[in-house]
């Protein structure tokens, strides 16, 4: 994930570039579908990245590997039914994620290409392989990253809007509480690029590594 070659680089830059796009699209369409036309309105429904890209955190992204993306302006309460409008708009995000993993991996699974994290053409731009493949890995890592029950990101507001009435409550009391959690495990992550033995108890690795992984094996059929 931490690959500062120009390659790596490179392929991130393109992988998230067209990933938050979709993302954010799929955010701002669902809810229009649901009667919110807040993003239609102001522009951003749209699969320009101009509209919803956060490019600081773009930038910081592609480089470290974690950051806020983009976002999509959408409103619970010009929806039909806001709790559950609301879950499905925010859901959509990381399943338009899941999907297009899943687009990306036919080559593969018609053996029409073998896996590749490392493959260059010239020793700096990403092989067709190496592009296709990270298409597949980054995209199910923001969909099972993106489904952590974790403030801000969509996991926690899918919970919110599918607990009963009474429990949500409780849970958007605790959202702050939610948000430095994500905020340790996030550093305690990092710190294990310095301090390689904090791998063994760095929670972000079996919430999100191993479930991507699974997913990725599943998708690509080797």
């Amino acid at each position: 994930m931490f690959d500062l070659t120009p390659s790596g680089i490179i392929s991130r830059a393109i992988v998230f570039l067209v990933a938050v796009v979709v993302h954010e699209f799929a955010h701002a369409y669902v809810a229009f579908t649901q009667g919110d036309t807040t993003a239609y309105d102001s522009g951003r429904m749209t699969l320009d990245p101009r509209a919803n890209v956060y490019w600081p955190g773009y930038f910081i992204g592609v480089l470290f590997g974690f950051a806020i993306l983009g976002s999509a302006p959408v409103n619970p309460y010009r929806m039909r039914n806001p709790r559950s409008g609301m879950l499905l708009a925010v859901a959509a995000g990381p399943i338009s994620n899941l999907i297009l993993a899943a687009l990306f991996a036919v080559p593969f699974r018609l053996r029409m290409l073998t896996p590749s994290l490392s493959g260059t053409v010239g020793g700096i731009l990403p092989s067709p392989e190496r592009l296709m493949t990270d298409m597949i890995f980054l995209n199910l890592l923001l969909f099972v990253f993106n489904l952590l029950p974790l403030s801000p990101l969509d996991g926690w507001t899918v919970v919110l809007n599918a607990l009963p009435r009474n429990a949500s409550i409780w849970w958007q009391r605790h959202q702050q509480t939610t948000l430095y959690i994500l905020f340790g495990l996030v550093l305690l992550s990092f710190a294990t690029v310095y301090l390689p033995f904090l791998a063994l108890i760095n929670p972000l690795n079996w919430l999100i590594s191993a479930p991507t992984s699974f997913l990725f094996r599943i998708l690509i059929g080797y």
